[in-house]
Formats: C-alpha cells, sequence, structure tokens
C-alpha cells in the first residue's frame, strides 16, 4: 500500500493549478497580433506561480542535413526571448551553438539539453548536471555572473523539426527549485503547446517556405488582427503598393493565396 501523500504537497499543487489555469485563460484572450506581449507575459506568470527571477523562451530547429560527429543532431538555436534580457556576456549560449560549424569544446548542458527525441521533457539544473559542473567556468559564466544560480526547462517538440524550449531562472538569494515543483512546471508546459505554435507562426518559424523580414512580421501580425491593406499602410508609413508586396510575400511563404487561408491556417484549421 502507497503511503499517503503529503497534505502541504497536495495543498502547493493545488494553488499552484489554480494560478497555472488563469494564466492559461489570460493568453487565450491576447489578441493574435500581439506576439512578443503574449510571450513575455506568459514568461511573467510563469515567474509569479514559481517564484522566478527570469524565464526564456527559445526556439531550436533542425539541419536539413546533419554533420558528421555533430553532438547536437542538427539541432541550432533560432530566436530567444527573455523577460529580462541579461547583459551582452561573452561567447553567449545562443551564440556558441548557432552555426553549423560548431566549436570543438561543447559544454555538457548543451550537450545534455538537445539530447534524445523525447516530445516532452522537464529538467531541473541541478538533477541533470554532475556536482563538478557546478565549480566550473561554464556556470561562472552563464549563469552566475548574470544574476542566475538555478533553473527549471521543459523541452516540447511542436515537430520533427522544430522545438521550444522554455525555463526559468532562480537568482542568487533565492533557495534552489525543489523536486516536487517539476509536476506543476510540466503542467503549465503541457497546456501550452497551442500556445506555443501560435507564436512560432507569428515568427514565420513553423511552416513558412523561407523566413519572415522584421516588416513582413509587422504585416503578418496585422493581417491577424484584421486590418486591412490600406490601414497597414498607413500605420507603418508605406504606400499602399509596398505594403501589397508584402502582402504576397508572406502568402507565397505561407504557402496561401489568400487572406482567409492565411487566417485558416494561423487558426491550425489546415491541414
Amino acid at each position: 500500500m502507497l503511503p499517503p501523500r503529503d497534505s502541504n504537497a497536495n495543498n502547493k499543487m493545488i494553488n499552484h493549478t489554480e494560478k497555472i489555469y488563469r494564466l492559461w485563460d489570460a493568453l487565450s484572450d491576447v489578441p493574435a497580433g500581439h506576439g512578443d506581449a503574449a510571450i513575455g507575459h506568459m514568461l511573467s506568470g510563469l515567474c509569479s506561480i514559481f517564484n522566478a527571477q527570469n524565464a526564456c523562451w527559445a526556439v531550436l530547429v533542425r539541419l536539413p542535413t546533419k554533420a558528421p560527429g555533430d553532438v547536437f543532431n542538427g539541432w541550432r538555436p533560432r530566436f530567444e526571448h527573455y523577460l529580462h534580457q541579461p547583459a551582452k556576456i561573452v561567447d553567449s549560449a545562443l551564440d556558441t551553438v548557432r552555426d553549423a560549424n560548431l566549436p570543438p569544446e561543447i559544454d555538457l548542458s548543451y550537450i545534455i539539453a538537445a539530447a534524445g527525441d523525447d516530445p516532452f521533457l522537464i529538467r531541473h539544473l541541478f538533477e541533470s548536471l554532475p556536482p563538478a559542473w557546478f565549480e566550473g567556468q561554464h556556470y561562472r559564466r552563464h549563469y552566475l555572473d548574470i544574476g542566475h544560480a538555478d533553473h527549471l526547462s521543459a523541452r516540447i517538440a511542436i515537430n520533427e523539426d522544430v522545438r521550444v524550449y522554455v525555463l526559468i531562472y532562480r537568482d542568487l538569494i533565492t533557495p534552489r527549485f525543489t523536486a516536487e515543483l517539476k509536476e506543476p512546471f510540466g503542467l503549465a508546459m503541457h497546456g501550452l503547446k497551442w500556445f506555443h505554435r501560435q507564436q512560432l507562426l507569428s515568427h514565420g518559424l513553423l511552416i513558412a517556405d523561407a523566413p519572415l523580414t522584421p516588416t513582413e512580421r509587422k504585416v503578418l501580425l496585422a493581417i491577424l488582427d484584421g486590418q486591412m491593406e490600406k490601414h497597414i499602410a498607413e500605420s507603418m508609413g508605406h504606400s499602399h503598393s509596398t505594403t501589397h508586396t508584402h502582402v504576397k510575400s508572406i502568402f507565397r511563404k505561407f504557402g496561401v493565396s489568400n487572406r482567409p487561408a492565411l487566417t485558416a491556417l494561423w487558426l491550425g484549421k489546415l491541414p
């Protein structure tokens, strides 16, 4: 017979669950064209729920052809959004692994983060790495020196070639995350796959045949907000012909021919 679960743990899980449901509801009400604000709201909400001081939403995509000996199995970062952007540091995590030509020495934390094909994975920093790692230069440079001491991470496979990582960080004075927080954090992430897909679409990272330019992304978000081309042109200070050129380019990149098809694609109603 299993021992009864601790009542305090049950109460904490219930409290977390109620807050998670409220966060989901709030995110479902964010207009389609407010992608960056929505990501910020999600990260802020997670920090509030789990007593974290910073958070990051990152996207990795798989290279079409994996190079021999590639310890990341072709995965490369494409986008990151911090709630509070850390000060610029030498050899940032993204810069280290962004290119196909990887440096000869890759930190163990990167290899572990990219390993495996699990569609969904929750990790705690102090459970994932050996004690000696926390005495090394990488932990000092990429965590302690920018005010981070610990993290919980979620890895969500959107499809075979796109992954989203969500990390929440605690600072140098807040106690470390406990193992019992992995369950509610996993719950929060399990219920947000739809949200990650929307943000990927808004950045052109999921199904566009080619990356969107910054201007095209602004036009895309305006279209998804229901604005007509005339109003988009006026708000951006462009001519109507210039805006129409951007619209046609967006349609081409997403493989659609009109606004209703683009909207249906955004809502997940096209195959």
